[in-house]
Order: C-alpha cells, then sequence, then structure tokens
C-alpha cells in the first residue's frame, strides 16, 4: 500500500522556462487586450534600437499593425530594423528558446536583460493563434533568410521550418506575429502613445508606424548621432554578494583567488586583492573553483575593510540633457523645455545608475494630448513618461519609484496646478542593473538611494520651470499695464488738449516709448 507521499508525488515533474512563462504570460506583461499588444510591439521595437546602436547605425524601425480577416481581435504585427541580422544558426535560439541571449551575461547597459522578450512574444503569438511567427533576416551577405518558429514549450527550444533562401541586398531582421484576443485603442497604454514615447527618449531614432486603418505616422529623428555603446560594467565588491562571488568564481580564467579577484572585479587591483585575501584568510594560491560558501562570506567581508574606489561609472549612457530636450521638442512642440542629468550615484552599496529628469510645458504637452479616435490620456493635467534605459514604461505605473518620487513632489511650491497644467515630466534611469519589481520590467523598486535620486533630478527640473512661469507671469502683467496706458492715454490727452484750448498731440511717441520701457522691464 502506497503511503499519502507517494501518492501525493506521483504528479510530481519538471517545468521548462518555456512551459512556465506560458502558463504565467502576465509576468511578462501578457495580461489585458491592449497591454498584450503594446508588449508585443515593445519587445520588438526595443530589440531593433538595441541591435541597430550594436551595429553602429542610426535605428530605422518600421511597426505595422494589420487586422487579419478571421476576427476583430485578431492582429498581425510586424517589427523591421536595419540593424546587423540575425546568422541562420541563431534564429532558432533567438526567438525560439527562453533566457537565451547577449545580454543577461554582459553586466553592461541595455533596454533588455533576461533574453525573454521577442521569444515571449513568439510564445504569445502561438498560444492565441495557434501560429509560428515568422522571421525574415540577413547579415548583409547577399543572402536572406526567411523562416517561421514556434517554440517547443516541453523543452524550451525553438523550431525552424519552412526555410526559404533568396538573393538580396537588405540588411536587418523582420518579426512577424500573429496574435488572437488584443485589441488596438490609441489610448495612453496603446502602441501609438509607446512609440511616441520611444521617440521622446530616442531622438536619434526614425520610426515609420502603419495603424490597423491605414494610418501612417512618421516620427523624424531630431539628432543624426548614433549614441556611444554602453560597455560591460564589471560588478563592485561594495555590491557583490558570497553567491555572485561564487558563480564568477566558476567561469573566471584566473588562477587564483587572488588573481581571480583583480580580474573579475572593478576597482580591485593585484595589491587590494592579496590584501582581501589576507584578512579573509583564505590561501590566495586556492584555486576559485574550489572556494567554498564560507570562504565566499570572509571575502566579502573582508572588502569592507579596504579602501577601494568607488564604483566605475563609465560604462553608462545615459540620454543627456541636450537630447531629451531636442526629443521633447521634436514630439510636443512645447513653449519651455528643460532636462538635467544627475552625476552618478550608486544603490546598494556598488551598483552605479544615473537619473534624468525633463520638463515640457505648453504645446502637446500634458495629459490632454489627442490622439486618434480618443485621447492619448484621458484627462487633463501632468503627463509623467517614465522611462528605464530609454526604453518606455507603459503599465505598472502606481508601483513604480518614479510615480512615488513624483507624487511626493510638491508641486504648488513650483507654481504649478499638475491637475490642469499643460506638463509633461519625462524620467530616465540608466544602469546596467535596473531593479525591476518584476521580468515584466514595467517598474522600479523604491530602493532608498534611487528613489532620491529621482526625488532630486525631478525637483532640478521643476525649479527652471518655476522660472519659466514667473517670467511668463511677469510678461502678461506688463502687457496688461502697457494695454492700460494704450487705453487711456490717447483720452487722457483729447480731454486735457480740450481744457487747455490747445491742439491735440501725437503720443504715438509716447506709446512706443511707453512699450520699449515695458519691453526692456521684460529682458
Amino acid at each position: 500500500m502506497k503511503t499519502m507521499a507517494e501518492e501525493l508525488f506521483k504528479e510530481f515533474r519538471e517545468h521548462s522556462v518555456s512551459e512556465f512563462f506560458r502558463k504565467n504570460a502576465a509576468m511578462l506583461g501578457y495580461t489585458g487586450k491592449i497591454r498584450s499588444l503594446t508588449t508585443i510591439i515593445h519587445e520588438g521595437v526595443t530589440n531593433a534600437i538595441d541591435a541597430a546602436e550594436d551595429s553602429g547605425v542610426l535605428p530605422k524601425i518600421f511597426v505595422t499593425i494589420k487586422r487579419v480577416n478571421e476576427g476583430p481581435e485578431h492582429f498581425r504585427v510586424v517589427v523591421e530594423d536595419n540593424a546587423s541580422g540575425i546568422p541562420e544558426g541563431f534564429i532558432s535560439n533567438v526567438f525560439g528558446k527562453m533566457l537565451a541571449g547577449t545580454k543577461l551575461h554582459r553586466h553592461m547597459q541595455s533596454r533588455g536583460q533576461q533574453g525573454i522578450g521577442v521569444s515571449g512574444s513568439v510564445m504569445f503569438g502561438q498560444i492565441t493563434s495557434g501560429r509560428p511567427a515568422t522571421v525574415t533576416t540577413s547579415t548583409g551577405n547577399g543572402e536572406i533568410v526567411r523562416a517561421n518558429v514556434m517554440i517547443d514549450v516541453d523543452r524550451n527550444e525553438g523550431k525552424v521550418t519552412n526555410v526559404e533562401k533568396f538573393k538580396g541586398k537588405w540588411r536587418g531582421t523582420r518579426v512577424e506575429v500573429e496574435v488572437k484576443d488584443v485589441t488596438y485603442m490609441r489610448s495612453r497604454y496603446g502602441p501609438f502613445n509607446y512609440l511616441r514615447m520611444t521617440a521622446i527618449a530616442n531622438p536619434h531614432v526614425h520610426i515609420t508606424f502603419a495603424e490597423p486603418d491605414g494610418t501612417l505616422t512618421i516620427l523624424e529623428p531630431a539628432t543624426d548621432e548614433v549614441p556611444e555603446r554602453p560597455k560591460p560594467m564589471p560588478l563592485h565588491p561594495w555590491g557583490i554578494m558570497s553567491d555572485d562571488l561564487l558563480v564568477l568564481a566558476k567561469r573566471t580564467k584566473g588562477r587564483t583567488v587572488a588573481s581571480f579577484l583583480a580580474t573579475e572585479l572593478s576597482r580591485v587591483s593585484k595589491r587590494k586583492a592579496e590584501e582581501v585575501v589576507k584578512l579573509s584568510g583564505v590561501d590566495e594560491n586556492k584555486k576559485p573553483a574550489e572556494l567554498t560558501w564560507e570562504e565566499a562570506e570572509r571575502i566579502v567581508s573582508a572588502f569592507k575593510q579596504v579602501k577601494l574606489m568607488a564604483p566605475p561609472t563609465a560604462g553608462l549612457r545615459p540620454i543627456g540633457a541636450a537630447d531629451i530636450e531636442n526629443g521633447l521638442r521634436q514630439i510636443l512642440k512645447p513653449e519651455f523645455t528643460y532636462a538635467v542629468t544627475r552625476p552618478p550615484k550608486v544603490y546598494r552599496g556598488g551598483l552605479p545608475f544615473i537619473v534624468e529628469a525633463g520638463v515640457a510645458y505648453g504645446g502637446n504637452a500634458g495629459k490632454s494630448v489627442e490622439g486618434k479616435g480618443e485621447e492619448v490620456g484621458a484627462e487633463a493635467g501632468m503627463e509623467l513618461i517614465r522611462f528605464a534605459n530609454r526604453a518606455p514604461l507603459i503599465f505598472d505605473q502606481g508601483g513604480c519609484a518614479i510615480t512615488s518620487a513624483a507624487r511626493s513632489t510638491d508641486w504648488r511650491r513650483y507654481g504649478v496646478d499638475i491637475s490642469t497644467a499643460p506638463l509633461t515630466l519625462f524620467v530616465n534611469v540608466v544602469s546596467a542593473y535596473v531593479p525591476y519589481t518584476s521580468a515584466g520590467k514595467q517598474s522600479i523598486a523604491e530602493e532608498p538611494e534611487v528613489f532620491n535620486e529621482i526625488r532630486s533630478a525631478i525637483m532640478d527640473a521643476a525649479r527652471e520651470l518655476r522660472r519659466f512661469l514667473y517670467r511668463k507671469i511677469r510678461v502678461k502683467e506688463q502687457q496688461e499695464r502697457a494695454g492700460v496706458f494704450e487705453q487711456y492715454l490717447p483720452v487722457i490727452a483729447r480731454k486735457a488738449a480740450s481744457l487747455a484750448g490747445a491742439k491735440e498731440p501725437d503720443i504715438k511717441p509716447l506709446l512706443k516709448k511707453v512699450a520699449g520701457v515695458e519691453s526692456g522691464k521684460e529682458s
């Protein structure tokens, strides 16, 4: 007779990563009909821009959403880029395997990080429409490859079928995903607003967007400079844990613990490594792969006892205040714009990050920006647009450190009523280790250092906005005073001349002089 435990564990089995995310697609952002469609666009566009920048070319992104005749909630999504293309042998892994990619292991700033995004889109299309994704790509070698890709969920493997090859001079990648049970709307959470936000934070990107009804929108770039590529950023001892150290130790080419620490960690010289090993009591000639957990803990503790240079930030690539302003002007056409890029800081002891903030006032800024069919923002007032490494964060706004920092700011001090002001607030967090709250990468955790730095950046931008608004008020007051003179001086001159029995004087030069004085006060 079987025991209860044996009966309970009859159904025990392992699950692949793909199977887990198939059953928990909401963790990747596939929840809700509008959000799911926007998530597919997000994954395709972020990959496309990263790939183009890595290739050293100005990104040209083409996005098309077409209705499929089989139903009103059935679409074909196409994202095409002009990047380096994908070698044929990597197609199955790039589009059909979860947690496979070029980013996660490199410790460098990028829009995507986990190697889940585009394969997640393929999976979502597969489970809603039952159809494969179609990938067309060329590395510029004169041969174009087109293939269908599906995911073997049980094995977490890509299955490539119907491979076609033909000649052509084109270079890049085109991904087509057919998806059901999604809705297209020009709402704050829809693809149109996502691409609009992408254009603001990436003023070097050219975006062409074709909507389901055939409407074509072209978002022109505001600059023709390709951003400098981010550089890999090794972990700094101040932000490392014992487990991190053991993982690095298994992969290192260093032959001893001391050489391992000096080569794999940033700001650790050979002399500092030897000092740490001595303090920890670990044999300096021991092979790194043989380190125990207790020894790793002693090494981490020893690092806290030695003086080290602050973590390097040269690998971070912020947008830059000038380009943020260019992006805001290009898309929003505001009366006033200002942006600031704060100096680098660290959180959790040694993970570097940079915060950027910008404001745009007037013009098309604010929540009342009109879209097609309905407004991009449902109500008037301040619009908050959030970014991480230039990628828009459309969803999960309520649980984000950026939102909390914006809400905690006393906007009345800056002369702003955020319920009615035509104001757009822009915030971008830059890091190789963005502390996302989930695999969906739509919200930033409230790490104290990150929260405080976001708040400081917002206040920097708000102070400049206050100066602009006060100048605007003064100009209005001066114009009103000048209007009083223009209205009453001619009457006074006419009455005075009548009483004196004299000819009415020409007061036009005087009015010009008054206007000039008012103008001089303004400047």
